[in-house]
């Protein structure tokens, strides 16, 4: 009981961080694990119990929805997907070491996503462009991370985007959403067909994060944007550094 109260919790902090900033997967992966679930197994459990608030996301941007500089929507969707597939499966064929192993790793680049990536979006939109072509490669390399842990991954777009020229980040924000919601889509169906989620937590997390998906919406209206940004960068700085410590140490 204890451990689904810490689980129920750390959700409503994962659900409130998504509406705020992003990161939720910064306070959701640590405390399955702490709860006593392997590595991997909370990993799909964490993916499949923040996955409503990302759909709903998605469905909220439904309006604003179209391609990306000389990119079609479609065939961004069509290389996500496949990506995202592809990730979820190479997930559940990793060893649990192994990845236990990667996890600080995975997390670092998160924390270093969450904290420059609006700046190296910026330079990237200055002084580089390329072939659509190769945004689409690197589009389906996105989607295999999204797949596999997806840590920040929406951010990671939106500074590949940058290449085709794409300044306008508010146009971004509903692509960006829609693609995240379609890597973990496929994610949360290849998690759920191959039994690998850890139900009772993940029922929990999940209730718990939608509530706090709310509160942080809410609170996101009051909070001035630079404490919210300040405090999660903190958060998942302090997280990575843990962990870092926990497999290294």
């Amino acid at each position: 009981m204890d451990s689904l109260i810490w689980v129920g919790g750390a959700g409503a902090v994962a659900g409130a961080m998504n509406a705020l900033a992003g990161g939720g997967s910064f306070v959701s992966l640590p405390a399955l694990i702490a709860a006593g679930v392997p590595p991997v197994l909370a990993n799909t459990s964490s993916t499949v119990a923040l996955y409503p608030g990302s759909a709903a996301s998605a469905w909220a941007y439904r309006d604003s929805l179209g391609g990306v500089g000389d990119v079609p929507l479609r065939k961004l969707f069509f290389v996500t997907l496949l990506g995202g597939s592809a990730g979820a499966l190479l997930l559940l064929l990793t060893p649990s070491r192994a990845f236990d192993f990667a996890l600080p790793w995975l997390l670092l680049a998160a924390t270093v996503a969450l904290g420059f990536g609006r700046r190296i979006g910026e330079w990237v939109r200055a002084h580089c462009r390329v072939h659509p072509a190769v945004v689409m490669v690197l589009q389906f390399f996105l989607g295999i991370y999204g797949g596999y842990f997806g840590g920040a991954v929406g951010i990671m777009m939106v500074a590949v985007w940058g290449l085709l020229g794409s300044h306008d980040l508010k146009r971004m924000s509903g692509p960006r959403v829609l693609m995240v919601t379609v890597a973990n889509t496929m994610a949360v169906i290849i998690f759920i067909g191959a039994g690998a989620v850890q139900w009772r937590e993940t029922v929990v997390m999940l209730v718990t994060a939608s509530l706090g998906g709310y509160l942080g919406a809410v609170l996101g209206k009051r909070i001035p944007a630079p404490i919210i940004r300040f405090g999660t960068l903190a958060l998942t700085v302090f997280i990575t550094v843990m962990f870092f410590l926990r497999t290294y140490g």
